[in-house]
């Protein structure tokens, strides 16, 4: 497991000398934006390269356990507090036969995988991920295929899934060793549907008649679950807003999400570019936001859909490796597919991402890190070997624990910059939740290249708090990054802290940093 925190003072990289700045933030206990949902911090694991072959589960390891599941990986997990995990795709699901994963090993069949060119053995089906799952501390949010396939298979694996029995699947899964239901609870209808990369690529009224048959089955076999339509792949797809638009016209009333996807790239290397990216994921929600009132409004109803960021990440730095392996090996089991190493600019966006989903916590219910373990992951492994935490594990980690309770509304009073797609981006980029127990937890990322920031924190309303922790990432190289045999390279530090007067707190944000300040009654 990684260690928390080391000081600035004993890292062996002197900080550098920076000029100061000043921001300041205004916090108040009534400007409440909404419940945190624990899902905000979830995470999803395809069956795509080594995600789970090698990821999760490599049976012979010196960590695994009696049913093949590497123990180092889950410790892993566990620290990170990760609710909830999208699972089985992805891209992988809409060719998916979900009864190729069920019953003895020794029966599945192998079958190629047209989403990612390799072969699926089935080795790992629903009932060894729902075990892992409980190892891990987390719930299942299972996709069903509605490319391929339709409603009636997606009726079918809830009957499996959460039928207590007395039926042709819920026997079944008694038949398979598991009397007591899975009891899963959210379901996504599909993946990426409007993609011409989809196996059974539909328009948005085709989607949407299906999404919404599939749902109303579903739910008359077990009315206690929540189902996910899908959005558009992307808010750069030529029909987002559109696709939306008409989509939920057909499945408004029967469904209780809409997804989003984005993933963000720097191929360039315009760091204060990259790390603005964020604006774009702000207006991107906002906009499917409004697209569900509006259809709301259209149809007079009473029934609010709410977002499923069930896909973010950074994603670019393994495209071009990737283009090799399936020249080499296509069609073999579990490629080293999607293997970004991520380094610590990669970090802050992230540590941005998760600010956003606070900042919207009233309309974003569920998000999914795209992915979890080797297939671009927070978490990496060796076969055989190793298994360490990237760049980006820490602030997920930080906002997962930290980040519950009431997502407050902070103002913020920043000096800005311009860069080529933004104009006046905040240097200071910051969300604070209000714990049960009346901790207040802010989390800043300071996106100046060159000065730290004395940051002023107003909070008198909020009585009198003392500040506990300023933990803080930072490295001098942006491109920084963690390996096997150098895991801590950038890892987290005690930051350098403040001073607190008459309800207001002086932090210094030190220039290019990731802070999580922990405010205590």
């Amino acid at each position: 497991m990684p260690e928390m925190h080391r000081s600035m003072e004993n890292n062996p990289r002197k900080r550098k000398e920076y000029n100061m700045k000043n921001a300041k933030l205004i916090m108040d206990r009534d400007f409440v934006i909404g419940t945190v949902d624990k899902r905000l911090y979830g995470s999803f694991i395809e069956h795509l390269g080594r995600a789970v072959y090698g990821g999760i589960y490599e049976p012979g390891h010196p960590q695994a356990d009696e049913d093949g599941f590497r123990k180092d990986v889950i410790g892993f997990v566990r620290e990170m507090g990760v609710p909830v995990v999208r699972y089985p795709g992805g891209n992988f699901v809409s060719g998916f036969n979900w009864e190729d994963s069920v019953g003895p090993k020794e029966l599945r069949p192998k079958r190629l995988d047209l989403a990612w060119f390799t072969t699926e053995t089935n080795e790992v089906g629903l009932h060894e991920f729902a075990d892992w799952a409980d190892e891990a501390g987390s719930e299942i949010m299972y996709a069903v295929n509605l490319g391929s396939r339709g409603p009636e298979q997606a009726r079918d694996i809830v009957e499996y899934a959460n039928h207590p029995s007395g039926s042709k699947y819920s026997d079944m899964r008694i038949a398979n060793g598991r009397e007591k239901p899975f009891g899963i609870k959210l379901w996504c209808l599909g993946n990426e549907m409007d993609g011409p990369w989809q196996m059974g690529q539909k328009s948005a009224r085709e989607y949407g008649r299906i999404a919404n048959e599939a749902s109303k089955m579903m739910k008359w076999v077990d009315p206690t679950i929540e189902t996910v339509a899908c959005g558009s792949s992307s808010s750069e797809m030529p029909t987002f807003g559109a696709w939306e638009m008409e989509m939920l016209d057909e499945c408004y009333e029967n469904i209780d999400y809409v997804s989003l996807h984005r993933y963000y790239a720097n191929p360039t290397g315009d760091t204060p570019g990259f790390l603005a990216r964020t604006m774009d994921m702000e207006d991107f929600i906002r906009s499917v936001a409004a697209i569900c009132d509006a259809v709301k409004s259209k149809k007079r109803s009473k029934h609010v859909v709410n977002l499923s960021f069930d896909e973010w990440n950074v994603w670019y730095h393994s495209s071009e490796q990737d283009k090799e392996i399936w020249k080499r090996d296509k069609w073999n089991r579990a490629l080293p597919l999607l293997e970004d190493i991520y380094n610590f600019e990669d970090a802050l966006l992230v540590g941005s991402m998760l600010i956003t989903l606070i900042r919207n916590a009233d309309r974003v219910r569920i998000a999914c890190l795209a992915q979890l373990v080797n297939v671009i992951a927070p978490i990496m492994t060796r076969n055989g070997g190793g298994c360490w935490a990237q760049t980006i594990y820490y602030p997920f980690m930080h906002a997962s624990r930290f980040g519950r309770g009431t997502a407050l509304k902070v103002l913020v009073d920043s000096p800005t910059y311009s860069c080529a797609d933004y104009d006046q981006v905040p240097y200071i980029d910051a969300a604070a939740a209000l714990a049960d127990d009346g901790s207040v937890s802010v989390f800043c990322v300071n996106r100046d290249m060159e000065d730290e920031f004395e940051l002023e924190i107003d909070f008198r309303s909020f009585g009198e708090l003392k500040l506990d922790r300023h933990i803080l990432l930072h490295h001098d190289d942006v491109k920084a990054v963690n390996t096997e045999s150098d895991p801590m390279n950038v890892a987290p530090q005690e930051g350098p802290g403040g001073v607190i007067e008459n309800g207001k707190a002086t932090i210094r944000i030190p220039a290019l940093s990731w802070s999580v300040l922990r405010f205590v009654p």
